[in-house]
C-alpha cells in the first residue's frame, strides 16, 4: 500500500481498508443504550451541628447584663450612635430618612424567645443587604408590673450588635414607644 490521502485512495486501497477495518473489529458486539449513564453525584453533606452551633452563638452573644459605656437616652426614649458616627446619622433616623426596609414583632415572646429572634432576625438582615429595620417590642402593659420589659432589653441586645450603627424610637406612626427604628451597617 502507498501512502495516499484516503480521499485520493484508488477503490482497491479503500477495499482493503475497509476489509482491516472488519477484521479489527470482528469480535465487537454494538452497544445497547446509545449514552454512557453516570451515577449521580451525592450531595455535599449538610453541616447540621455547625449550623446549631451558629445560631447557639448568636443567641449567646447578647446578654442582658451589658452595660454600655454611655448611652444618649433622654427619659424614656431610646436612642443610640455608634462610637465614631456621626450624629448626624441618628437625627436623620429619627426624622425617618430611611424606608423600613422588614419588621418584627416581639409582642408575646419571653425575653429568651426574643433575644433569638433579635439574633436571628437581625443577621438575616445583613445577609440580605437590608440597612433600616423596626423591631416592635410593645409597651409593657401586658406585663405583670406594666412596665417593658423587653424594651430595656432590646436595647442592651442591640448595643451588643456590630452591625448596629444607630436606633431610635420609633415616630408615632411607626409604633411609637413601642417600637425602635434600627439602622444597620450596609
Amino acid at each position: 500500500m502507498t501512502a495516499s490521502k484516503p480521499d485520493q485512495q484508488t477503490p482497491a486501497e479503500a477495499e482493503d481498508d475497509k476489509a482491516l477495518f472488519y477484521e479489527a473489529v470482528k469480535g465487537a458486539r454494538p452497544v445497547k443504550v446509545d449514552r454512557i449513564l453516570h451515577p449521580a453525584k451525592k450531595p455535599k453533606p449538610i453541616p447540621r451541628q455547625l449550623i446549631r452551633d451558629e445560631k447557639q452563638a448568636l443567641i449567646d452573644s447578647l446578654s442582658d447584663h451589658y452595660i454600655p459605656a454611655y448611652e444618649l437616652e433622654s427619659g424614656e426614649e431610646l436612642l443610640y450612635l455608634r462610637e465614631g458616627q456621626s450624629p448626624v446619622v441618628l437625627s436623620k433616623l429619627r426624622r425617618g430618612h430611611w424606608v423600613v426596609q422588614a419588621h418584627i414583632d416581639l409582642h408575646g415572646l419571653i425575653s429568651d424567645e426574643a433575644r433569638r429572634t433579635v439574633s436571628e432576625f437581625i443577621a438575616d438582615c445583613k445577609k440580605r443587604g437590608l440597612r433600616c429595620v423596626r423591631i416592635v417590642h410593645g409597651k409593657g402593659l401586658g406585663s405583670r408590673n406594666k412596665e417593658p420589659v423587653l424594651k430595656h432589653k432590646l436595647r442592651n441586645w442591640l448595643m451588643q450588635k456590630d452591625e448596629v450603627i444607630a436606633y431610635a424610637q420609633a415616630r408615632a406612626h411607626d409604633g411609637g414607644s413601642g417600637a425602635v427604628i434600627v439602622l444597620l451597617k450596609a
